[in-house]
């Protein structure tokens, strides 16, 4: 199996998901969760529990991450 696919088969059922506390007042924000046996994290819609969650690496969060605090990232040109 994939490391992908794998990430996909897991079961999030019993996941501890963590909302930022920057949630704005509508509490529109993310949800994150490890995934239970693997080095992974699941990241969700707090509005839209029902969609399935995005999954990726615990490297690729974390890189992820380091690029949002760096301000590696910027806002898409409209």
């Amino acid at each position: 199996m994939s490391e992908l696919a794998e990430l996909y088969a897991a079961d999030l059922t019993g996941a501890g998901w963590l909302k930022s506390s920057y949630t704005s007042g509508d509490r529109a924000c993310v949800e994150v969760a490890d995934i239970p046996g693997l080095p992974a994290i699941a990241v969700r819609d707090s509005k839209n529990t029902d969609i399935p969650a995005a999954r990726v690496s615990r490297t690729a969060w974390s890189a992820f991450l380091a690029a949002v605090a760096d301000g590696a990232l910027t806002p898409a040109a409209r």
